[in-house]
């Protein structure tokens, strides 16, 4: 009996112990987790803790946090400090853009310190092996410098002639330097890893981007990527948009071939995409590879206004959705969307609903097929509130994926880049978007939009909400995912 009455004693007393722990845990998550957060994703991980307490705060301590380190994040307060006091230098005319687009562009300066500055001509390239040969002219007319800055790089048949001149350039004299995501190769890395030698054996500059660190002063989340897709060259030709270096099926076991957009810029814009790089590059190695110094003043051959907007963890806000969100809501006649992923925060949901209940006539190209199977679930429950504001969706049939990522307003203004619109693109990944004041140019991504359309599918409001209540199930339980940012 005497043995029975201990095991009881001392069981109720760890019993006790860990009783007053999950409550203390639980008590102290109301004072940390909600701070500065999104309502929804504060109430995910209060849930998360208050089922789990001890499991719950170490998934939190891991994942809880989609800044990067503060040594991180002083990088890019110094660079918006330099960029704040140089700017002006190459500062385009403000006065030809429209005043209704004044608020989007002066929300965008703030954010990004990055002004309105020119673009002296551009190419948009559709055409996914178009890139490729694209890329070998302008790297075989390199004399100074070169920039690459991919998600997933492989060397296979169609890279070869892009990374063939990267060594030539690298022969000659040329100063290449290559950022690559540290997870986003890994998938890739039997055809990443030949790439990579071949690149530093001709002397190219190879580093890896947001290495994952799991222990350390250095520890930062672990699922923070950096997404961007950018080249540049002799800092007057620069490339951004959606394509990775890599063949267009992704070696994939499966019949999916992807569609991607990328557009060629020359002129004072390419500066500030060597400026991101650059920064990218310094929190990397601490190093300064970059100049950042303005180019002579010369005047520009078209009349388009172009801003860059960097986006991601290293900065306060989330530049990409705040911009976005203002050009919804700027809108008056017509707003055309492109992109594989649509998981709206609650403000950008809000934004591209209004615009169609006050008569702007809003069009979506998804895909009919996905890579991400949580993504496209929780895409498609936000299809029947859409639907309800009027909002007209196409698939884009298979086994296209279309992974193209632009956005065109009142035939106006051309948004393009490598962000998604989901929660991960704007808290947890790196991103870098292009604003284009235009008509000619807006046009010509329309353009690129309706030859989309003409292999899409519209997708019917009434077919929707008839669809099996199982597939209504996991398209609601995906959506609830999305808050664990």
């Amino acid at each position: 009996m005497t043995a029975a009455a201990d095991f009881i004693t001392q069981f109720g007393f760890i019993s006790t112990v860990f009783f007053f722990i999950n409550w203390t845990l639980r008590l102290i998550a109301l004072f940390v987790v909600p701070r500065n957060r999104p309502p929804m994703s504060g109430m995910a991980w209060l849930l998360v803790i208050y089922l789990l307490p001890i499991p719950g705060w170490i998934i939190y301590a891991m994942f809880g946090s989609s800044k990067l380190p503060k040594n991180r994040r002083n990088v890019q307060a110094r660079v918006d400090n330099y960029l704040d006091q140089v700017g002006s230098d190459i500062t385009a005319d403000s006065r030809a853009i429209k005043p209704k687009y004044a608020g989007v562009m002066k929300l965008a300066e703030t954010l990004a310190h990055m002004p309105l500055t020119y673009c002296d001509r551009y190419e948009i390239i559709a055409e996914y092996d178009d890139l490729f040969a694209r890329l070998v002219q302008d790297i075989d007319r390199a004399r100074e410098i070169v920039t690459v800055n991919f998600y997933i790089m492989a060397l296979d048949k169609a890279t070869e002639p892009v990374v063939a001149a990267l060594e030539r350039a690298a022969s000659r004299g040329v100063a290449v330097y290559v950022l690559f995501d540290d997870y986003g190769h890994f998938r890739y890395r039997r055809l990443f890893a030949p790439l990579r030698r071949r690149l530093e054996a001709a002397g190219v500059r190879c580093v890896a981007s947001l290495p994952i660190r799991l222990f350390g002063r250095n520890y930062m989340r672990p699922d923070l990527r950096n997404h961007r897709k950018t080249v540049t060259i002799d800092h007057n030709v620069g490339y951004i948009g959606s394509q990775n270096l890599i063949d267009r099926g992704y070696h994939r076991r499966d019949s999916i071939r992807y569609k991607e957009l990328m557009v060629r810029f020359e002129g004072y814009v390419v500066q500030h995409l060597d400026i991101v790089f650059a920064t990218d590059w310094r929190a990397e190695t601490k190093e300064d590879i970059l100049f950042l110094q303005p180019l002579p003043k010369k005047v520009p051959t078209t009349n388009l206004r172009v801003q860059v907007v960097p986006s991601g963890p290293g900065y306060m806000d989330e530049n990409n959705l705040k911009v976005f969100t203002a050009l919804f809501y700027a809108a008056e006649t017509s707003i055309t969307v492109v992109n594989p992923y649509f998981v709206p925060d609650p403000a950008l949901m809000t934004a591209i609903v209004s615009a169609a209940r006050r008569g702007v006539h809003v069009t979506m190209i998804n895909s009919a097929v996905s890579d991400q199977l949580l993504v496209t679930h929780s895409q498609r429950s936000y299809y029947e509130e859409l639907f309800e504001a009027g909002i007209e969706i196409y698939w884009h049939k298979v086994p296209t994926l279309l992974h193209s990522k632009f956005i065109v307003i009142d035939d106006e203004v051309g948004v393009v880049g490598s962000s998604n619109l989901d929660i991960r693109s704007f808290e947890l990944d790196s991103e870098i978007t292009i604003v284009v004041h235009g008509e000619q140019f807006a046009s010509g991504l329309q353009a690129v939009a309706d030859n989309y359309l003409a292999s899409s599918r519209q997708l019917n409001a009434q077919d929707w909400a008839n669809r099996p209540r199982l597939h209504k199930l996991i398209d609601n339980i995906a959506r609830l995912t999305s808050s664990l940012q």
